[in-house]
């Protein structure tokens, strides 16, 4: 999340929650590939304990679209994995850099907003002359290190509604917890579109109300 582009929904989401919220403004592509903006995210992780005075478990990270792969590619490391966050929170996770999932999701309803073809071309920009099958771009997530609890909403109108599907089912496989929500006829990251989406009010609630309950199951099992 960008401040310059994500300020009112960090804002909101600092408001619900009571806490302060750290963006990291990644490097994009073209002008910087990969994994410029991957390594920017790992960077700001670690810069952020020892900042804010708080351990990993007293974090949680909080992602949407493409920031959802550069998130969980960082959880994967395994010395971030040793430490992890509280929680995990998706808004419309892109997970499938080359748009199949997405191409497959699109024929049976297509996206009103995006089409997966158009996407895929963006996005390929920041792995370009890269191998789309390196383990960082296509993330083994079914059976890598098992993410912390995770948070996962998705419009079901949108082409990432099979990332998302996908995301959760591999959470679960490698033995992780997943709250997969998929909103009916909502679109790309709607959570950010209060005004056009009633239903992005009732969804950050929701992410609110998880947020905190991972901070005080964590806190309380510290006290323990």
């Amino acid at each position: 999340m960008f401040t310059r582009t994500h300020r009112r929904l960090t804002s909101w989401l600092s408001s619900l929650t009571g806490l302060p919220v750290f963006c990291v403004n990644y490097r994009l592509a073209p002008r910087y590939r990969f994994p410029t903006a991957a390594d920017d995210v790992r960077a700001g992780w670690d810069w952020l304990p020892e900042a804010s005075g708080l351990p990993p478990e007293r974090i949680v990270v909080v992602a949407d679209s493409a920031g959802g792969h550069l998130s969980v590619d960082m959880l994967l490391q395994r010395d971030v994995a040793a430490n992890p966050p509280a929680s995990l929170v998706l808004f419309s996770p892109l997970i499938d850099l080359t748009f199949t999932l997405s191409a497959a999701r699109e024929r049976l309803r297509p996206d009103p907003a995006v089409r997966a073809a158009a996407a895929a071309r963006v996005v390929g920009l920041y792995y370009d002359g890269i191998d789309p099958t390196h383990h960082r771009l296509t993330l083994d997530v079914a059976g890598g290190p098992v993410l912390p609890n995770t948070l996962i909403q998705a419009g079901a109108a949108e082409i990432l509604e099979a990332d998302a599907r996908q995301l959760a089912a591999d959470i679960r496989a490698a033995g992780g917890s997943c709250d997969l929500q998929v909103w009916p006829d909502q679109m790309h990251v709607f959570q950010a579109l209060p005004r056009m989406a009633p239903e992005a009010a009732k969804a950050m609630a929701y992410a609110c109300e998880f947020i905190a309950n991972s901070l005080q199951d964590n806190a309380a099992a510290e006290a323990g």
